[in-house]
């Protein structure tokens, strides 16, 4: 019998490549999102690649009852967790509105689980819970440091919220992914990153910037103790994290599971600078980039990478994609969105 994935927040950017990663692999899956961050251009993405709409239930998770009526009309087996505010500084400005958000939406998730008869929960973390880390690279053994936003704190303060409900309450379990820089796009060019606004994130800024929708790409910071003097990141393709989900979720499903509560990073492994990624979209596609240097940007961190050999082993996961692959998919998407 085909088991059942929920994927909240399965609208977004990773919520719509894991999706079509768990279609693949022979999932059921239902979508529930509440669409205050992306709009259906995704979720009618994936409809085109797998050839089929999926259950696609539009709410707040952060209203119960519209939780525990999800929970009551699917039997889920296993419940992918995205939905979330994540602008880092926004969440500065507006940490009441985060904290509300993003905590009560997942502790409504763990109670639908548990009154439920128990579920697998997956939790979407990162790796700013290891803020300016000691050493690189890092393992899961690496000390969480005190968040630089409030966003980061709600991601520490749910991975503590799982770890603590799968110890009170035998029939959850629970596994935390903690991802360095998702980036890239689709193969088929129909799902990608859609920014609402001025981007947040590096490569949609580098792609609307080549594209002629951003006049100029601001690079914080040339002046960090790097190779080039700008920041070091761990970008990983957006479809190979994703299959990464797909591995976790076999693993909680098949009870291969070690503990009740699991913990792993999804990186390459591979430091790669924001200059060095910005010349190599250059080279990829054959565009240029109009980029300046601007001054450094509070709370970014020098330099932080995965070791992802734990995952690698126990999930039996690799990121496999190249940078020059992932990048020029980017381009594609962003050619897609303007009719190119």
């Amino acid at each position: 019998m085909k088991k059942t994935v929920l994927v909240s927040g399965g609208a977004g950017f990773i919520g719509s490549h894991v999706t079509v990663e768990l279609v693949e692999a022979g999932y059921d899956v239902v979508v529930a999102d509440n669409m205050s961050n992306c709009d259906m251009t995704c979720f009618d993405g994936v409809t085109k690649i797998i050839g089929r709409r999926l259950p696609f239930i539009r709410m707040d998770f952060c209203d119960m009852e519209a939780v525990e009526r999800l929970f009551s009309d699917y039997q889920i087996d296993a419940v992918i967790h995205f939905a979330a505010f994540k602008a880092v500084g926004e969440s500065v400005a507006e940490p009441i509105l985060y904290y509300r958000n993003n905590l009560s939406s997942f502790l409504n998730v763990l109670e639908a689980a548990r009154s439920h008869g128990g579920c697998n929960v997956l939790f979407s973390s990162s790796a700013t819970v290891y803020g300016e880390p000691d050493e690189t690279p890092v393992t899961e053994r690496s000390p969480r440091q005190p968040a630089t936003s409030p966003y980061g704190n709600t991601k520490q303060m749910c991975e503590d919220f799982l770890r603590d409900a799968v110890k009170a309450y035998p029939e959850i379990k629970g596994i935390a992914l903690r991802y360095f820089n998702p980036i890239g796009a689709h193969p088929s060019a129909l799902i990608g990153e859609l920014p609402r606004g001025v981007p947040n994130n590096l490569v949609p800024f580098i792609t609307q910037t080549a594209i002629g929708k951003r006049e100029c790409l601001n690079i914080f910071g040339n002046d960090y103790p790097t190779p080039d003097g700008t920041c070091l990141r761990d970008y990983i393709d957006i479809v190979d994290l994703a299959k990464a989900h797909v591995c976790a979720v076999a693993r909680m499903l098949d009870g291969r599971m070690k503990e009740p509560y699991e913990i792993f990073n999804i990186g390459t492994g591979r430091p790669v600078s924001v200059l060095e990624l910005v010349n190599a979209f250059e080279k990829v596609n054959g565009v240029k980039v109009n980029h300046r240097f601007a001054p450094r940007r509070a709370g970014d961190v020098t330099a932080i990478w995965a070791d992802p050999s734990l995952a690698n082993r126990e999930l039996g996961w690799k990121a496999e994609r190249s940078v020059e692959d992932t990048l020029a998919a980017a381009w594609a998407w962003e050619k897609h969105l303007a009719g190119k």
